[in-house]
Parts: C-alpha cells; structure tokens; sequence
C-alpha cells in the first residue's frame, strides 16, 4: 500500500481497489489482514487512562484558600499538643479546632474526587455508537458477523438498511438503486444523504463526499459493497474523539472560581501582613532587651508569651478564612440546580449554575435546536379550477404528530377530487411510518415520507364512515401508546389500492413511484423533484377531477410557484399520476410478460412520461415555535445569538430571517459564512466578524470549525454558551464555557460532554437558565459578601483586640464555630432571594466583572470595624463596667478593673494588693484566691461569652442588610424572604445550644448568661442595621448620579 494519507473520495473505484491492494470479488487474506493489523491497529476508540485516585485526591488540595486552612490546622495542631503536654488544656477538646478544619478539608476532597470521577463519559459514550458486528468478504468467503474491531483498511465490506457504519468506508459497487444514510448526528444535515459511488472533487467539504460513508452513522435505504479507508481514532468518530480530549485540556475555571482563587491569594497577602503586625505590635511582651553604648544587648525571650501571639496569628487567620463559603457555595448551585430542572434545564456541573449567569454569546446548532428535527409538510400548492391556476394551504405543525395542527381551509374528510388524488399519492408513494417512544413521535424510515404520511392523516379521507371510525379509534383511551402509530386514513388508502410494484428512486429521474390497483385499474403514483416532474408532465388534473392539457403557460405558473417555495428554504415534492400503463396496465406479479421491465431501471424514465401533474408540498425542517420569542428575549438581555450548523447556506439563513436572528432585507454578506470560508478568512477579520452587535450564522460547518468559532470567542473574553444534539457538537460542547445538550433529540456522546441537558429540547429553556443563573450568581453575590463582611469583622475584633493588648477575646474554635455553622445557615438562605423583575433586561456581567467594588469593600470595612469595636467593647465593658446605658452588668458579683489595667494584664504579678472576688458563671462559682491573674485567663469566660454573642448577633442582623446590595429595608422587608428568618431562628437556636448545653459550653470555653447579659448583647448589635442603612443611602445617591452621568452622555 502507499502511503498512510489516501483520498478515497476524489479517487475512482479501481483507484480505491489498487491502493488498497484488494480484489472486490475475494476481499483480503488472512496473512494481508494479519499484516494490516500489525500497522493500523484493532478498529476502536482509544481509551484515555483515567487519573490515579492519589492524584484527584491531591488536586483537591490546590486551592489557595484550602492550602491556607491546611497550615492553620497543622500549626493548630502542634499548639495543642504542646499545650497539653504543659499542662495548660488537656484531652480531646485541645484538638476540637484542628480536627474541625480537618473534617472540613477531608469532605471537600472527597466531593471534589466522586464530582470528577463522575465527569467523564462522552468518551464512553462515543464508544457505544461504533457498530459491533460487520459483514465481511475475505478469501473469496463472506463472514456474516465478524467483529468491527477486527476490520483493517482494504476489508470488503456488506452494508444494507438498518446497519451502523462500522468505519469510513468508500462505496465500491450499489446493490440497490438507491442508497441513503442517516449522518445527522455526525454532520449536522437536517435529512439523510444519498450516496454514490462517483468520486468528488478532493478539497470538499465532509458533507460533500458523497461516496464516503463514516463511522457511526445509519442505512437508512439501499444495500452496497464498499472498502475500508480509516479505521479507530483515524474515522471521523475518531477525530471527534481527538477534539473532545483537547477541549477537556483547554476547560478553564468559571468567572466565580477565578474570582474566588483571586481572592485566596488576597486573603493570603493580607493574613500574612497582619499576622506580622500583630507579633510587630506586641513584640515588647515576648522580646526586649538593653541598650548598652548605643547597642542592644542582654535579650530576654518568652517563649509561652510569643506562643500565646502566635495563637492570636492563628486565630486570626482562622477568622479571615471563610470556611463556611465552600459548603454554602455547593448548597446554593444544588438549590439552583432543582430550580433548573423544575423548568426543564438539568445542570450536570454544579458551576455551571453561576457561569450561565454571565453568558454573552449562545452559539446554537440549528438542527433539532433551533428547529424540531422533523420534517413536515408546511406548504399545499393544489390545482385549482383552470390549468395554471393554484390553490394554496398552509399546513399547522411542526411535529410527527397528526394531532399537530391542521390544513388551514380543508375540513378533515370533505377532499375534492384533486385532493383525494394528492393524499392517496403521498400516502401509497411511501414507505415510512410513524413510532411513539412514550414522548415524542419519530419517523420510521425517511423523514420527508413520514411527512407526506402526517399530512395525509389531517386531511382525512373521502368517506364518511369510515372517517367516524378514524376519530373514534383517535379518541379512544389510550390510542397513541409506545411502538408504531395505527396510522388511519393511510391504511384506508393501502386497503382501498394495494400496491402492486416500486420503481425505486433515482438520482438521474429524481423521482420514485409505484404502481397500485384502483378499482380493478393499475395506476402509476409518482412523486419527486417538482421540477423533473413537471418537465414529463403532460396534463394537470383541476379542483374537480377533470384532466386538461399542461400549457406551457401552466409550466410557467407552476415553476413560478415552486421559486417562491424554494425562495423560503423549502424542500418541494411534486406529485403525478398515469393511467395509461400500455403493457403494464394489466401488471399482477412477477410472473407478468411485463416484469423484465420494472427490472430495467433504465427503462424507469419511459414508464414515468406523459404524467398528469397533481400539485405539490413545500416540506422543512420547521423552527420551534417557541424559537423566535426566546431570540427576542437574548437581545432584550444582551446575548448574542449565533447559529452553527452542518446544513446548506441557504436554510441557514432563510431559516436565521424566520427566528429573528436576521431581520427581513438585511445585509448579512458579512454574517453568513460556510465553515470553511470562514476559517479561511485573516485572523483579524475573523474577530471582526464574530465581534460587533448581532447574530450571525456559519454554515456547512464541520466539528473542527464549530471548536475553533468557540475557542476565538473565548479569547475574545466572550463566556459563551453552545447547544447542539449531535456527535459532530461534541467538541464544541466540551470547550464551551456552557456546553448544552438536547436530551430528547440529543445522542449520548452531546449529552455526556455537556454541562446542562435541557430535558424538552426547548431553545427558550436556555434563556429562562440564563434568567435562572443570573438570579442565583446575585444571591450567591449577596452571601459572599455577607460571609467575607463578618470575616472582616472577626478580623477586625482579635486584631484590635491583639493591638489595644487585651487578653484575647475569641479563640479559634470559636471563630470556627461561627464561620460554619451560625453563619452557614442564613448565608445559605440568602440564595433564595426573589429575583429582580428586570433581571432579563440587564447586559451580561462581564467575565471580569470585580465581586466586591471600591464602595462595596469600604462599607463593609465600616461595618467591620464596627464589629471589631462592639466585641471588643462588650469584652471590656464587662471588666470595666457595672453598667451600660441602664442595664447592670455587675449582678454576678465580679471583680471591676480600669481599662489601663485590662491593656496591661500581662503585668497583673507586678501589681500590688491585687485580688478579685469569686463571681458565678452559669452554674459555678469561680475563685482567685490561688492566683488572681487567672481572673484574666480563665476568669474571662463570660467577657468572650458576651463577645462571642455580640459576634452571633451583630452577623443575624448583618444577613439582613444582604437581602439586597443598595435596596433599604423599607423597600425589601426581611419577609421577602423568609427562609432568612428562619434561618437566622436556627442559628439562633444552635448558639443557644452551645450556651446551655455543658458539655458544648466546656468544649467552646463560654458560660449561659443572663438577661441583662441579653440585653447588653441586642443593644450593642442592633446599631449594625442603622450604620449599613445610612451606607446603602449612599449608595443609592452614588448610582442615581452615575445613571444621570451616562444618560448625559449618551443624549
């Protein structure tokens, strides 16, 4: 053989055979395959070896912010251990915050292995649509079933109607007349595709290599030898297989992960310099020194003083981390995600919730997307009273279903004689049917006949009787189950004029007939190109049956008639008969003198002249209904639309004009392109064309031309949504930010490589997601913020606290306790915020679009530090104070000290006469008399219960402010959502848990308090609402005076 590149399909058959060095007749031997194979390999699909488990369980730990947690657990650790080896705390509530962060790390792993493990099948998938078996001639034997991975290039091979392609082959001899093959799911072609065995021009398109049959795809018509090209990765299938994999390796992180990673590494920047400001602050506490001559020297160190600020460092980085925000992220996308499939939109990857969100380009497939991938009749042109005169009817529906719809002007069963004559053509002149899979109707057999087959069922037949009998079976319970469709005016027709012979379609003639007996009379029913009917047409039937000559005025008409079909990207079949048979007007058999010339194909063209022209159908492929709605809705929100599809040119556009994609009249020289002029456009004009304002449409497109359309969009900083059904969308689907599969119409291999499935195959269900994520990414906007909010104040609280020299108020458990657990529960409630009723209305958010803007980030720094300042306050209240705007603090008989002395607890030993009275906490009673410095150690157990509970309360009513960003309380109430109620009930309640239940208070070092305790807690809290109240008006004032600005602007 020659070399490894072969164009099969620009090469005649004998030039096929010889490069291949087989013999047609005997196919290859045993020693040639076995060579073969030794070159080429077995006849499948690679399989990509999948990740270790070591090493999905390591990527889990890449995260700035899990690596962060990581190092405070082990230094946490570590300082436990130590601490109980000295004595200071001991046993298993030493290790409580180490193991807490632990857990959390250990769970986030073990979500993040099951999500990728489960994340790859469109490669199985792909798989499963390579035939199993094929039928093989070699040595001069034919093997009916040999395995298709066992086939090599050069193997013989059989294929006939109902067979899967089991490689790229080249068509060698036809069996039949006709050959047809289903690739839809391969090209994108909206109706199967006759083959030849006549070679084509090398530098052509795949959907125009018509002798070529490829992987995966159906016979649907005829039987044929061919020869093996290609085998395994090397077919079509197989490069689809290619791409995908490279679109796996170029799948980049949604807008809110990088959003989230850029605020990891942030938060690590920041930590790290408080964390060195506050050992810099308080370094005279664990190091000092002489000065001697202008020199230091005589350095003391405190190793349990530098230990203690180093704790403080943790508790800080504890306290800056919002460890709560992973979970309540993943909880928010899985609510989005049952909200999605309640409108029929099944999210495969939970980030694909938020990503939709920000979608600026949907790139649509146009096949079984924008349209329903079924072929119906949707134009009648019927003869009226004089010849070139036509009656026409617009036909309802755009499904298999006869119950779709009706013939506009036609009362079901009252035909007149022209239309009886149309529908018992279209009804015996076919050999399709209709199934029902339990949720949709499919055609069996060609979708243009199982078309023509529908429209017979709406018209009805010619009698009364037997028409009451179709619309009772119709009615009946039950009618339309799973398997094929009683079809009830066709039947009436084969039952009324059985069919005697078929002449099989044609590429020279175009046209396919078959010859009936009506009323004891043979009668040859044609149907085909309109244009090759009309031309052996000698006579038309008229609206009452009569037949009259075919002037050439008529010709005209008609032809007039079928341009103005053509010009809507309509597929028209015209319609004849013949009653003059001659010697076939007696036909009844093979045994019949005149057989030997329906065996003649050549003499088909004979049999089929002097025609009397019917009428004919205008058939398509029809938008979905609900298309053009859901395109005007993309524009009103700022989403371009662009289509492409594996179809011809000009269905594309005609069918781009009907959806709104294109206006009627409008240029689009520089918006409609085929696949390959497009990518054979400079680079810079290939961006200026997908860039500006308004849809376009890429046509005859291949998979490797849809992945390159997305990959330059996405390098435009376009986040773009792609839907397809198909094997060739695969590709595309993977590389995508959205990948959208159709989960009707949809093969396994879209389904499995798509983020999202729209369960209804609904292109407007799209844009009700992208509603839908733009609504959860505002609410999950809301809880970031609220989280990140109350981290700063934590932040703020043990860094003042830290700062001023006080003993510390919140350890890190405490901080733990509150960051996943008190504020998971209203943080979580806050995605399920109503949506802003403009919210379609709104541009896309840009990619890049900031999570926390300059205003945004000093508010929340004003409330921050107003957090800082009332747990720190309440802490120092409580040593300081008997009491506080009228409530007394002093019921539990505790020791007052000055602030001075608070600041300088470290110098109690020094202090002289220093003693503090017992005082109860909860149930106990805590005495001093050993060693009064206790009182600021473990005697302030109530001061960081108090500044615990100022903590929980001030984020309660925190969560409150983020029900909306600028929005007053007055304007959106807290009833507007009342799972934050609730939610903020239950924190409530798991706060009262840890405070009353013992075991919980020792683990956590607080104590219950009492009602005046309470009421300093609500009092100190509250303020939090005013503050942010008076920022949101600000706010508001700021955007009334932007919005001025633009509209200024812009006049």
């Amino acid at each position: 053989m020659a070399g490894d590149w072969f164009p099969a399909w620009s090469s005649s058959v004998e030039q096929c055979l010889d490069h291949f060095e087989v013999d047609v007749r005997r196919g290859l031997s045993e020693s040639s395959v076995t060579k073969r194979r030794k070159q080429y390999g077995w006849n499948e699909l690679e399989k990509e070896p999948g990740k270790p488990m070591w090493k999905l369980v390591l990527e889990q730990f890449e995260d700035m912010l899990v690596k962060i947690l990581l190092v405070a657990a082990f230094i946490s650790f570590v300082l436990a251990y130590v601490d109980g080896h000295s004595g200071e705390e001991s046993g298993i509530g030493a290790y409580v915050e180490p193991l807490v962060i632990l857990f959390i790390l250990i769970l986030n792993a073990i979500v993040g292995v099951w999500q990728e493990s489960n994340a790859e099948r469109a490669l199985e998938a792909l798989k499963e649509m390579q035939s199993e078996h094929a039928k093989v001639f070699r040595d001069g034997v034919y093997i009916s079933d040999l395995p298709a991975r066992e086939l090599v290039p050069g193997d013989i091979v059989e294929l006939r109607v109902g067979d899967k392609v089991p490689a790229d082959m080249r068509i060698v001899k036809l069996k039949t007349s006709t050959v047809r093959v289903e690739q839809s799911s391969l090209t994108g072609e909206s109706m199967s595709v006759v083959k030849t065995n006549h070679p084509v021009k090398e530098d052509i398109e795949l959907q125009g290599k018509e002798c070529m049959v490829f992987a995966g795809t159906t016979i649907v018509n005829g039987s044929f030898l061919s020869v093996v090209v290609t085998i395994g990765m090397n077919t079509e299938i197989g490069k689809i297989q290619s791409q995908i994999q490279e679109a796996s390796l170029e799948e980049a992180d949604t807008p809110l992960k990088k959003k989230l990673d850029e605020f990891g590494e942030l938060l690590t920047k920041v930590i790290g310099v408080i964390c060195l400001l506050v050992w810099v602050i308080n370094y005279k506490y664990f190091l000092s020194w002489e000065m001697k001559n202008g020199w230091p020297c005589n350095f003391k160190f405190s190793f349990e003083k530098c230990t203690y600020y180093f704790k403080i460092a943790v508790a800080l980085a504890v306290a800056a981390i919002p460890e709560g925000l992973p979970a309540v992220i993943t909880t928010c996308l899985a609510l989005g995600t049952r909200k999605m499939a309640a409108k029929n939109a099944i999210v495969r990857k939970l980030p694909s919730v938020e990503t939709l969100g920000c979608t600026t380009v949907i790139c649509s497939d146009k096949t079984g997307t924008l349209t329903t991938n079924q072929m119906s009749v949707t134009e009648l042109v019927l003869n009226g009273p004089a010849a070139g005169v036509t009656r026409d009817f617009h036909v309802e529906g755009t499904t298999y279903s006869f119950l779709d719809g009706k013939i506009d002007g036609v009362t079901v069963g009252k035909l007149d004689k022209n239309m009886q004559s149309f529908a018992e053509i279209a009804s015996l002149c076919n050999d399709a049917g209709i199934a029902y899979n339990g949720s949709a109707f499919k055609a069996t057999g060609m979708p243009t006949e199982a078309a023509l087959k529908v429209v017979v069922e709406k018209m009805g037949v010619p009698d009364a009787a037997a028409q009451t009998a179709i619309n009772r079976q119709r009615s009946g319970e039950g009618s339309i189950q799973g398997g094929d469709v009683p079809l009830g005016c066709n039947n009436w027709w084969n039952e009324k004029e059985p069919r005697m012979a078929i002449l099989e379609f044609d590429r020279t003639r175009k046209s396919m007939s078959c010859l009936v007996k009506a009323n004891g009379l043979n009668r040859l029913l044609v149907k085909g190109a309109v244009e090759n009917i009309l031309e052996r047409c000698t006579h038309v039937q008229l609206l009452d049956g009569s037949v009259v000559n075919m002037t050439e005025g008529a010709r005209d008409a008609l032809l007039a008639k079928l341009n103005g079909l053509s010009a809507k990207a309509l597929r028209c079949l015209g319609l004849a008969y013949k009653d003059d048979l001659q010697d076939l007007s007696d036909y009844d058999g093979e045994t019949h003198p005149g057989h030997a010339k329906l065996l003649d194909t050549s003499s088909y063209d004979k049999v089929e002249s002097n025609l009397i022209f019917v009428g004919m159908a205008g058939l398509r492929d029809p938008p979905r209904e609900e298309v053009r709605g859901a395109i005007e809705d993309c524009s009103e929100a700022g989403i371009r639309v662009m289509v492409i599809t594996g179809d011809n040119k000009n269905t594309a556009e005609a069918i781009c004009r009907e959806i709104g994609i294109f206006r009627e009249g409008e240029d689009i020289r520089d918006k409609s392109f085929t696949g390959r002029e497009f990518m054979e456009l400079p680079a810079e004009r290939r961006k200026r064309i997908l860039g500006g304002t308004g849809g376009r449409v890429f046509s005859r497109a291949e998979p490797k031309h849809k992945q390159d359309i997305v990959r330059i969009l996405k390098e435009a900083g376009e986040v773009v949504a792609m839907t397809g059904d198909g094997v060739n969308d695969a590709p595309a689907l993977k590389l995508a930010d959205i990948g959208v599969a159709m989960g009707i119409a949809g093969t396994e291999v879209a389904k499995e490589a798509a983020d999202m499935v729209l369960a209804d195959d609904n292109f407007s269900t799209i844009v009700a997601a992208v509603g839908e994520g733009r609504s959860i990414y505002n609410n999950m906007k809301a809880f970031i913020r609220y989280m990140i909010s109350s981290n700063i104040g934590e932040v703020a609280s043990i860094f003042m606290t830290a700062a001023l020299g006080m003993p510390e108020g919140l350890v890190p458990v405490q901080l733990l306790w509150v960051n996943l657990v008190t504020d998971g529960p209203p943080a979580t409630a806050l995605g399920f915020n109503p949506p802003d009723l403009d919210i379609m209305q709104k541009p896309p958010r840009k990619s890049d679009d900031v999570l926390i803007n300059a205003w945004v980030f000093f508010r929340y720094m004003v409330i921050g530090l107003y957090v800082g300042c009332a747990t720190v306050g309440s802490f120092a209240l409580w040593y300081t104070h008997s009491s506080f705007l009228g409530i007394n603090l002093a019921g539990d008989g505790h020791t007052l000290v000055s602030f001075s002395q608070l600041r300088h607890w470290g110098e109690c030993s020094t202090w002289k006469d220093f003693k503090v009275a017992p005082f109860t906490a909860g149930n106990q009673t805590l005495s001093f008399d050993d060693n009064p410095c206790d009182y600021f150690t473990t005697g302030k157990v109530k001061a960081t219960t108090l500044s615990l509970s100022v903590l929980v309360a001030i984020e309660m009513f925190n969560s409150l402010n983020a029900l909306s960003e600028d929005g007053s309380l007055l304007s959106m109430p807290p009833w507007v959502n009342p799972w934050l109620l609730l939610a903020m009930a239950v924190s409530f309640s798991l706060h009262f848990l840890i405070l009353y239940i013992p075991f919980l208070a020792t683990i956590f070092g607080i104590v219950p308090l009492s009602v005046n305790e309470w009421l300093l807690v609500l009092v100190v809290s509250l303020p939090v609402i005013l503050i942010d109240e008076g920022l949101k008006f600000v706010g508001r004032r700021m955007n009334q005076r932007e919005r001025q600005a633009r509209k200024l602007k812009s006049a």
